[in-house]
């Protein structure tokens, strides 16, 4: 019924795996030119200017200069991934393909020797099924599997997980993405994994920390940065209640472009690329915080930053900048308490570059209360009223919310041609304003 209904939505898939297939696997390699680690695909010089995609806009990436895109697990519908493939393969991009992996702080016993036994035998058939695409640039065992986790078991699945699609798949590199990583994690990967042929490496803030990250874990090998982007809300200042402060859209895309400048795209002997996070949006202590995207499909500072640093231009029409919110004049830091009902003014500087007319949009949520790590999954809090009156020039009279508790306001400013800006600032209400 669906293919009766867009034939030629189905045709086009059709062709596309017929391609995909006449193709063959792409042939990528990991080798070493003048002392320096290099990938290549097909025999031609790769560097990887990837984002992590949760089913981000795949032409936008294209057409903003990226080239790749990592995934975290294949799912469980086939043709889903397929899809996702064909769709990555028509816009000239790869996927580095990741496989979903237990985790022992989600209940994954590695001393379990049939539970491991099953897993490998799992990712083995994810691996005959996606293996000769031609759009598949590398295979990702796990996704931090480092994060709370002592077991060295678990790198002896890892091992055997690596060797696995080694002789599964002889045309595309293995590496496992790392939560951080210090000299006993690396020493034990070399003992344990040493079938692995590069590593992941998943930092934020402290980016810059990463060359001497590499020294002191005596890591001389390859490696491809599988997440990176804003300040974690885990390394950022709090408010006296420890609701993490969260840096407005502009100075992200600041940050953006001074850690991929100074870190990434610095390290000409190592690195063979990286993957920005998160080509799309999330809900992880803010719909806003790691997402390149709003919710609602505009893109933000960031996107124009990393276009440029991509391609070493500025798109035609950018996003608009924006200024840390204030309330009553006082910023994030200032931990602003205010009384239950009262009346308020929050502000915000914003600016369009290319003189676009600005919508406003201010909204509050209560502050998350989720504990989780590692990107697990959060709902979204709820919205609450603000009786506000309507925004004028980036200012927002409104009234605190009667219940005492731990809120959020946000403000978000729209350019009306797909691009915006976003700015948030926690507050607290309790019975007498400070």
């Amino acid at each position: 019924m669906a293919c009766l209904l867009a034939l030629g939505s189905c045709v086009a898939s059709a062709q596309a795996a017929d391609d995909a297939k006449a193709a063959g696997p792409s042939q990528v390699r990991i080798v070493q030119e003048d002392g320096a680690w290099r990938l290549q695909v097909d025999g031609q010089p790769y560097y990887v200017r990837g984002a992590g995609s949760a089913e981000g806009d795949l032409e936008q990436l294209a057409a903003r200069g990226g080239n790749s895109f990592r995934t975290w697990s294949t799912g469980t519908d086939v043709a889903q991934v397929r899809a996702m493939l064909d769709r990555a393969r028509r816009n000239g991009l790869t996927v580095a393909m990741g496989l979903a992996v237990g985790k022992e702080r989600h209940g994954f016993d590695y001393d379990d020797p049939e539970a491991v036994a099953a897993q490998l035998a799992r990712l083995r058939e994810e691996v005959r099924l996606y293996r000769d695409h031609p759009a598949v640039l590398m295979w990702l065992v796990g996704n931090e599997l480092n994060l709370e986790s002592s077991n060295p078991k678990v790198w002896d699945a890892v091992g055997a997980i690596a060797e696995m699609i080694h002789a599964e798949d002889p045309n595309h590199p293995v590496m496992t993405p790392l939560a951080g990583f210090d000299r006993a994690l690396i020493d034990r990967i070399k003992a344990r994994a040493p079938s692995l042929d590069l590593i992941g490496v998943q930092l934020y803030g402290d980016l810059g920390e990463l060359p001497a990250k590499l020294r002191e874990a005596d890591w001389t090998g390859p490696y491809v940065v599988t997440e990176w982007g804003p300040t974690g809300h885990w390394e950022s200042p709090l408010t006296a209640w420890g609701a993490p402060v969260e840096d407005d859209a502009s100075r992200k895309a600041a940050l953006f472009e001074q850690r991929y400048r100074d870190v990434i795209a610095a390290d000409t002997r190592q690195g063979l690329g990286s993957y920005v996070f998160l080509w799309g949006n999330k809900q992880e202590r803010t719909p806003t915080w790691y997402g390149l995207f709003l919710p609602t499909g505009e893109s933000t500072p960031a996107v124009d930053a990393m276009q440029f640093l991509w391609t070493g231009r500025w798109p035609d029409n950018r996003a608009p900048s924006i200024a840390p919110v204030t309330i009553d004049g006082n910023g994030a830091t200032a931990s602003v308490v205010l009384a239950p009902g009262s009346a308020h003014e929050a502000a915000a500087i914003a600016d369009d570059a290319d003189g676009d007319a600005l919508q406003w949009h201010w909204y509050a949520l209560e502050e998350s209360t989720a504990t989780s790590i590692g990107g697990d999954p959060e709902s979204v809090p709820a919205r609450v009223a603000l009786h506000a009156q309507p925004s004028v020039d980036g200012r927002l009279r409104f009234t605190a919310p009667d219940r005492p508790g731990h809120y959020r306001l946000f403000v978000e400013v729209r350019d009306g041609h797909g691009h915006a800006a976003y700015a948030n600032i926690p507050f607290r209400v309790e019975g007498g304003a400070r």
